[in-house]
């Protein structure tokens, strides 16, 4: 069985999505599509940068949507490829989740580039910048890090925001309790704390004003049944009712990342093979929870044509 996955923040680079575009015209249809979707050039920013405004979140998030489904489009045009023949489960951390569901025809593009605009402008509406922050735990299993959170908290939101693998864990919360739990990892036996580059703290309570703005959105969203069944980050299970999938997307907003747990989820339900689209950071990971699983990583025209000659 395969799995397709999607990235999620912190995947975006300036120059992404060039050479696609520069060697498929069904790339550069996608990449159009979301522009006029956006009535922004923001193929442009994910092109030439600056990284600045790229990192954005407003922009990041659906660059990275985008960059991914232009390599699922040129894939289908180009390869005659179908993701519902080739794949049994689909997932995606975070924003990766809307990547998901767009690739298995539950969103359109324009309907997911319109929400992630709206979830990356509410996500950062919701904290004013500098009250929030997000570190990656390396070294730390779950109950580690949740203990070092509950310690750190204080008075303040300090929560496992993902559950990224069996050695990385994020927290998010207030500014003062995530500098404290950096400053405590080593007595709760973890190797190091790293304070994030993120301009707000995502998936904790902090966010219930974006998660609010989303549920309004999404309401009003039109969603069809998905192709196939998404692996939903609040349940680490598959979902592929549309009321469903509405309301675990607003969860999301405040809830934990349980990447690791829906991994290892996929593998026991018989998932050997994973493939990420448009990125290389899902794989590693999948690798830390499912050592035997094979793991393809498509974001090259030369992956696409290896990816298309395997499938």
């Amino acid at each position: 069985m395969r799995a397709f996955l999607f990235p999620g923040q912190g995947s975006q680079s300036v120059g992404m999505g060039k050479a696609l575009a520069d060697a498929s015209p069904a790339a550069r249809e996608l990449f159009q599509e979301v522009d006029d979707a956006l009535k922004q050039n923001l193929f442009r920013i994910m092109v030439e940068g600056p990284d600045s405004d790229l990192t954005l979140t407003e922009n990041a998030q659906p660059a990275i949507m985008a960059n991914a489904i232009a390599t699922l489009r040129v894939m289908q045009k180009e390869g005659s490829f179908s993701l519902a023949d080739k794949g049994d489960y689909v997932a995606g951390h975070s924003l990766g989740e809307y990547s998901a569901l767009c690739a298995v025809e539950a969103f359109d593009i324009t309907t997911t580039a319109h929400l992630l605009k709206l979830r990356g402008q509410a996500m950062q509406a919701a904290v004013p910048v500098g009250e929030g922050a997000m570190a990656a735990l390396l070294g730390a299993d779950i109950d580690k890090a949740q203990a070092l959170a509950d310690a750190a908290a204080q008075g303040e939101v300090c929560a496992v925001a993902n559950d990224n693998d069996p050695s990385q864990v994020v927290i998010s919360g207030h500014r003062g309790a995530i500098e404290r739990a950096v400053a405590m990892v080593k007595d709760h036996g973890i190797k190091r704390g790293v304070l994030l580059p993120v301009s707000a703290p995502f998936h904790c309570e902090l966010m219930q004003p974006a998660a609010d703005a989303m549920a309004q959105a999404l309401a009003d969203a039109a969603l069809s049944a998905p192709l196939l069944p998404v692996y939903a980050n609040v349940l680490a299970a598959p979902i592929a009712d549309a009321e469903e999938i509405k309301a675990r997307l607003v969860e999301q907003v405040t809830g934990r990342v349980r990447w690791r747990e829906s991994v290892a989820a996929m593998w026991d339900a018989g998932v050997t093979e994973f493939v990420e689209l448009g990125g290389k950071v899902l794989g590693p990971m999948v690798k830390r929870i499912a050592p035997d699983a094979t793991v393809r990583s498509i974001v090259t025209m030369d992956d696409i044509e290896a990816a298309l000659a395997a499938f």
